[in-house]
């Protein structure tokens, strides 16, 4: 009998290589969407990740007020594919208390992963969204990431999360 990991077995890269402490808010100072999206966007074009802020963060945002990517477990994905980014990288922002993310009536999220990728990169931005939406379904690890205080913290623990091939 074939089990998952046969299938899909796990490779040594993880979440933990596709950010940075620097990219890693452990308390948004923002509150609703437009502004956790404009936060986390500066720091992914301080950090190199993004070469110009604007058309990165108005993608972003356009295509969040198309389709919210709001999860049951507090987690929400925005994300921007464009051509100028050279790798594909993430920033984290934790909010202690719930977002409303998107429109109203949307599911609250404490975790936001805003997602610089690559035009060109569709296969590996998947298996990136894969092992996010595995963090947000391990118990262990979704206490551990509401426990955490610091970056160096939560980059550890993105450190545990594999990504499959």
């Amino acid at each position: 009998m074939l089990l998952s990991e046969d299938i899909c077995p796990e490779s040594s890269i993880s979440l933990a290589d596709y950010t940075q402490a620097a990219l890693i808010v452990p308390r948004l100072r923002e509150r609703e969407t437009a502004g956790v999206i404009k936060e986390l966007s500066q720091l992914l074009q301080q950090e190199g990740c993004v070469p110009d802020v604007l058309p990165f963060y108005n993608e972003t945002l356009n295509r969040e007020f198309l389709v919210n990517t709001a999860t049951e477990n507090g987690f929400a994905f925005p994300h921007a594919r464009l051509s100028g980014i050279a790798r594909m990288s993430f920033a984290l922002g934790h909010s202690a208390q719930p977002l409303v993310w998107g429109a109203k009536g949307s599911v609250p999220v404490n975790f936001v992963f805003l997602v610089a990728v690559p035009a060109t990169d569709a296969s590996s931005y998947l298996q990136l969204l894969s092992a996010l939406i595995r963090l947000g379904n391990n118990p262990d690890w979704l206490r551990q990431l509401k426990e955490a205080k610091r970056s160096q913290e939560i980059l550890h623990l993105l450190g545990q999360v594999k990504l499959r091939t």
